[in-house]
Formats: structure tokens, C-alpha cells, sequence
């Protein structure tokens, strides 16, 4: 690892970590999980996976496109100890899709599937938060489709600190920000939480009435310490392994941590100012093992990130230096600083996870999915949808064979052309056919008249389906007992004339 950059890499490694911060925790509370399983996932990340990834740039930690699966597979595993067999079999898998080279899969995703995926899950993300964001405490939060509930018994203050970390991130964001370099170098999370706490303690100490109890809170359970630390983090039930939905939740993981994973790095490349080019087998295979970690120390699983890795990126950082930097300060400000961590108000979280789930799911995503055609908007759509209503990967599946639907559509349509002009006919294989043109193929071959000519031209064609050679030679052999000349051009190596040639050059069947 070189130290050439170094200057660069500690103020970037710097501004990750205090990103990395407030992430953490809020994907760790909207997955359902304890809160230091979200910052040990982002030392995991920072520290191990960072060690064996080719990355110069990115950046792992616990993502919000798991908070959907974390969430469910907890409840239907029964805790948390369960789901880290999950997580254990999930990096398993990971590591093997590295070692067989699979790093290339997220190419066969189509992008309108992939941004339905993330657009579900910054609405589940967006709808999920609203409670905390009222002041509902976590063990009595409403369900988003009951408004009475919802809008009963809200905190003032958790309502305010909301709106203000909302209004401060949107600002951040703005160009007049971005402008001044100095103000862009500022994490905007790290402004809001700063400023939530100050206005918890002012408000609260001035309008007793309005403050904020115990479980409007970040609670890390008094952590003073590494050894703390330790005793707080949650070990993997092995009993778990004879509980087949394990296996099921495993697999899900692997493929969405991946798909993630690999989509991120290829966004993280374009921001590198080096224009170097990440390995992505080395990538799952780097998190195949952090995850095996995060399985076996009570962490939520990791990916790697494109908000904290294009952090990176603008920061400045140059090499991994950086994102080992910002493990290492996670690691030391949880293990000897949690106590000011826990300053941080619930509703200010809810806030950073509520922006971050409209960016993913914003309207102007829709609006371009819609202005690229229906081949684009329709899976998008269905992906979203099926998202909503069932859960991750089912969406994701459904929305690949929404839009396998169409490839093979437009296969189907513009893979044969048939022409006829009175007793002349073409029929040409403009690409590769299947026996999805079986049925077209044959209604061409069944208007040929008798006594006709029929051209199969096959020139554009790499690839003829076994079943349509099956059809093509048996309609030259039952061509004689209808008078038919049958000329093939280039079907499969076959070229040439069937049928007695007449001295007009017309070859024709007796």
C-alpha cells in the first residue's frame, strides 16, 4: 500500500468516518437490528475488507439496500444470533463467486431492473421512517398505513430536529455548496447530527416539556470501553444451521450484496481521478471474507457503498490508506467515545435514512424510466412494485423476466423477414433464430404456392435452432411433390439449388 498520497488519503479517511457515523447507526435501526451491529459492520468494512480489495476508492460498511432483507430475515429467523448463520453462508458464497469469477454478473442485470431495485428500497426506506421521524419511540412506532396512530402522541421536538436535518441535508447538496470548497468538504450528516444535538439540549433544557426521553435516543448500552465493546457484541447460533429458511435468507444476501457491490464499484471507477479499474472477482471475494467476519463478531453485512466511497472520491483520497483510515477511527470512537454517540436524537437518523431513501427513489428516476420507452419503464416498474409487495429478490427476479419478456419479444419480431411477390417468396433469418421463431417460420413456409419458388436466405444468421434446420429440410423434401424450387443460401454451410433445372435456369421439382 503506498504512503505517496497520504496528505490526501487522512483528511478523506477523516470525512468518510464521520459519514460513515451516522449511516451506521441508521441502517442498523431501520433493519431492525441492534446499533452497534451497524458500527462494527463499518469497522468490518473499513478495516477487513479494505485489506483484501483491489479498490482504490471504495468504501464497504452496512448498506440501505439490505435494511429491507436484514429487517424480515430477523423476524423470520427468529433473532439476530440466527441471521449471522446467514451472513456467515452469505460471505461463503460470496468468496466462491470470486474464486469461479463471477465478478462479471452484474452485467446481465438489466439497469432499468437494478434502479427498480434501488428505487424499492428508498421507498420502503422513506415510508419506514416516518415514526421515528415524529417522535414515535422504537418499541411502540405505528405503522405507516395507520394515519390516526401515526399522527397521535408526536413529539414536537423529534418533529423539529427532523425537519431541520432534512432541510439542512437538502441545502447541502445545493450548487451555492458545492461552490465553496470548503463548505463541499464538510460531510452535511455530520453538520446535522452536531446540530441536532444542540438543538436537543437547548430546547429540551428551555421547554422541559418538549425534551427528549431515553428512547428518543441512540442507545449503545453505556459502552465505556473496548472490553464493552465486546461483551455487547452478539454471537452466531449455530443451532440455526437445521432451520432451512437460513439457507434461503443466505442466498439472497449474497446475490443482492454482490449485485450492489459490483454496481458500485463501477460507479466508483468512473469518480476515480486516476482512472484505474477495480477487479471485481477480487471484490467478492475482499467481501466474502468481510462478511464471514461481520457473521461471526454480531455485525450487519457490508457492501461496498457508493455514498461513502464517492465521499472518498471527493474528498480527495487517493489509495485504501483512506478507508482504513476511517475504520480505525470507528473502531476507537466507539470502543472509547459511544458515550457522546449517544447524544445523537433517534429522530435525527430517521432524517439522514429518509433523504437517503428519497435520492434513491426520487421522481425524476420515474420520469426518465418513462421518457425511455415502456421496454424500460414497464420492468422498473413491475420491479418496484413486486418490491413493495413481496420483498427484495423476489422483485429483482420478477423484473428480470419482465424484461427477458421483451428481449425475446424483439428477438421473436426481428429475427425473420418473409416476402412475396406472386409466386416468389424470401424468406430471410436477419439474425440469430430460435425456436421462439419456430411458429413464424412455418405460417412463411405454409404460404409458398405450389409450383412457386422459395428463397431461405441465412446469411445474417450465426445460429439456426436445430428445430428450425428439423423444419427447414423437411419442407425440401416434400418441396418435389409440390412443384416447389427451393434455393437456401448459407443454412448452416448449405448452399445451392433443389429441384430439375429448366434451360430458363429455374431450377424446378418434377
Amino acid at each position: 500500500m503506498s504512503f505517496r498520497h497520504l496528505s490526501r488519503d487522512i483528511p478523506a479517511g477523516i470525512v468518510v468516518f464521520l459519514v460513515a457515523i451516522p449511516l451506521c447507526l441508521g441502517i442498523a435501526l431501520a433493519s431492525g437490528a441492534p446499533p452497534i451491529a451497524g458500527l462494527v459492520a463499518g469497522m468490518v468494512g473499513g478495516l477487513v475488507v479494505t485489506m483484501f480489495s483491489g479498490s482504490a476508492l471504495s468504501v464497504s460498511g452496512p448498506a440501505a439496500g439490505l435494511t429491507v432483507i436484514v429487517l424480515d430475515a430477523i423476524e423470520q429467523l427468529g433473532g439476530f444470533g440466527a441471521f449471522l448463520i446467514a451472513v456467515i453462508l452469505a460471505g461463503v458464497l460470496q468468496l466462491l463467486m470470486g474464486v469461479f469469477k463471477l465478478g462479471r454478473i452484474g452485467a446481465f442485470v438489466p439497469t432499468s431492473v437494478i434502479k427498480g431495485m434501488l428505487a424499492g428500497i428508498g421507498l420502503i426506506l422513506v415510508l419506514g421512517q416516518f415514526p421515528m421521524a415524529l417522535g414515535h419511540p422504537l418499541d411502540d412506532m405505528p405503522a405507516i398505513t395507520d394515519p390516526v396512530a401515526l399522527f397521535s402522541d408526536i413529539s414536537p421536538l423529534a418533529t423539529l430536529i427532523a425537519l431541520f436535518s432534512l432541510g439542512l441535508l437538502v441545502l447541502w447538496e445545493q450548487p451555492i455548496i458545492k461552490r465553496h470548497r470548503a463548505l463541499a468538504l464538510i460531510p452535511g450528516p455530520l453538520l446535522v447530527v452536531i446540530g441536532s444535538i444542540v438543538i436537543d439540549r437547548l430546547v429540551g433544557g428551555a421547554m422541559p416539556g418538549w425534551a427528549l426521553g431515553a428512547g428518543h435516543h441512540i442507545d449503545l448500552g453505556g459502552l465505556s470501553g473496548p472490553t464493552e465493546l465486546i461483551g455487547q457484541m452478539t454471537h452466531p447460533d449455530l443451532e440455526a444451521l437445521a432451520n432451512p429458511a437460513v439457507y434461503t435468507v443466505a442466498i439472497t444476501i449474497a446475490i443482492i450484496a454482490s449485485l450492489e457491490t459490483l454496481l458500485s464499484l463501477e460507479a466508483i471507477d468512473k469518480l476515480d481521478p486516476l482512472k484505474r479499474h477495480s477487479p471485481p472477482h477480487r471484490e467478492l471475494k475482499a467481501q466474502g471474507i468481510g462478511n464471514v467476519v461481520c457473521g461471526l463478531v454480531g455485525a450487519l453485512p457490508v457492501t461496498a457503498v457508493i455514498v461513502r466511497s464517492s465521499a472518498n472520491a471527493n474528498a480527495g483520497g487517493r489509495t485504501r490508506l483512506s478507508s482504513l483510515i476511517h475504520g480505525s477511527l470507528l473502531l476507537v470512537s466507539v470502543a472509547f467515545l459511544a458515550m457522546w454517540l449517544e447524544l445523537i436524537p433517534l429522530a435525527t437518523l430517521a432524517a439522514i435514512l429518509l433523504h437517503t431513501g428519497y435520492k434513491l427513489a426520487r421522481p425524476a428516476l420515474f420520469l426518465d424510466q418513462y421518457r425511455e420507452g415502456m421496454r424500460r419503464f414497464i420492468p422498473f416498474t413491475v420491479t418496484v412494485i413486486t418490491i413493495l409487495a413481496t420483498d427484495l429478490l423476489m422483485g429483482v427476479l420478477v423484473g428480470l423476466v419482465c424484461s427477458l419478456y421483451f428481449l425475446l419479444q424483439s428477438g421473436y419480431r426481428s429475427a425473420i423477414a418473409c416476402t412475396r411477390r406472386g409466386e416468389h417468396m424470401l424468406l430471410k433469418f436477419q439474425q440469430d433464430v430460435s425456436f421462439l421463431n419456430r411458429e413464424e417460420m412455418r405460417q412463411c413456409l405454409d404460404a409458398v404456392p405450389d409450383n412457386g419458388e422459395l428463397i431461405i436466405d441465412a446469411i445474417g444468421a450465426n445460429y439456426i435452432d436445430p428445430d428450425i434446420r428439423e423444419d427447414i429440410d423437411r419442407f425440401v423434401e416434400n418441396a418435389a411433390a409440390r412443384g416447389i424450387v427451393v434455393e437456401l443460401r448459407d443454412v448452416e454451410g448449405t448452399t445451392g439449388t433443389f429441384g430439375d433445372v429448366e434451360p430458363s435456369g429455374i431450377a424446378r421439382t418434377a
